[in-house]
């Protein structure tokens, strides 16, 4: 439960260059640091395949939750979440290639939205188990704004979790 005026966002984080771990705890850090933004539940870290370019290292991936103050909008949050990626380092070589740090808004509040540089909810969100799983360990009874829960999206996906490897 959100306060009001507080909208709360869901951020999918993933790494697969360096130090997988600690560049997350870096990409949280910075996400804690945002001025009239509070940093809500982390899933823990899971392990992945990797899902379109194959022939790279497995990704660890998070979900967390940022409570943004009313100061926020998604436009600006999606600049910020790529500034952050910038300041650790990201170089954009070959799109879906190997990463030091990979940053996606999934879902603002309620909000949908489409242009082309922002789609809420992330365009492919309900494809990814890498990202269903661990948003369903900090937010279990989400409903999407299509009316999707989000079990009914993780029953719809092909995945094996095994520890804290999912495969799909």
């Amino acid at each position: 439960m959100t306060q009001p005026g507080i909208t709360r966002a869901f951020i999918s984080l993933g790494s697969n260059l360096g130090d997988l771990e600690g560049n997350l705890g870096q990409a949280r850090e910075n996400l804690n640091d945002l001025h009239e933004a509070r940093l809500g539940p982390c899933s823990p870290v899971y392990f992945t395949e990797p899902q379109d370019v194959r022939n790279q290292p497995w990704f660890a991936n998070q979900v967390v939750a940022l409570d943004c103050g009313p100061i926020w909008t998604a436009r600006e949050l999606l600049r910020t979440l790529l500034e952050i990626e910038d300041r650790m380092g990201r170089v954009r070589e070959q799109d879906k290639g190997p990463r030091i740090i990979d940053l996606d808004l999934l879902l603002f509040g309620s909000r949908q939205h489409d242009s082309p540089e922002l789609t809420l909810p992330h365009p492919r969100l309900h494809e990814r188990a890498f990202v269903l799983v661990p948003l369903q360990d900090i937010a279990p009874d989400l409903v999407f704004p299509d009316g999707t829960s989000l079990s009914k999206a993780l029953a719809r996906l092909s995945f094996q979790v095994q520890g804290r490897d999912i495969f799909q």
